[in-house]
């Protein structure tokens, strides 16, 4: 890694994301090939059902997947592509997106987050599960 990353420092990346700001999303745990992801449940993140929107999920997972890459091989990301799938609706007071590292190479890292909701009483719900590949952007042309 080019960079030495801690959890300050991670916190800081994603306070320079507008839309992470816009979401009041924070980062709980990073480093050592993980990340957890959290944000509050507000009724403006729901869709017409009272669920958590499927974007919101998938926006966490993205996010959580590249910052667990980043603990493996550095600073300069991109996703690469990711797969989300719903396993229930999402309800509760928070959610919280715990990615890992599965593998780390070179060039790519593939990793897995899982997507729970908390509830008032802090019991967990898995809502959805998410797989893909964050790729180092030297390695893409710097796209």
């Amino acid at each position: 890694m080019d960079e030495t990353l801690d959890l300050t420092v991670a916190r800081k990346v994603l306070e320079a994301q507008p839309f992470s700001v816009l979401l009041g999303a924070r980062l709980t745990a990073f480093g050592d090939g993980a990340a957890t992801l959290e944000l509050d449940i507000r009724d403006d993140l729901r869709q017409q059902n009272g669920f958590v929107h499927g974007g919101v999920l998938s926006y966490a997972a993205d996010n959580a997947l590249t910052f667990a890459a980043g603990t493996a091989v550095g600073t300069s990301l991109v996703t690469a592509g990711f797969s989300v799938d719903y396993l229930r609706p999402a309800r509760g007071a928070v959610l919280s997106a715990r990615a890992r590292v599965v593998r780390a190479g070179r060039t790519r890292a593939v990793c897995r987050c899982d997507l729970y909701t908390v509830d008032e009483r802090g019991e967990e719900t898995l809502c959805a599960v998410a797989q893909g590949s964050v790729a180092v952007a030297e390695a893409t042309g710097g796209s």
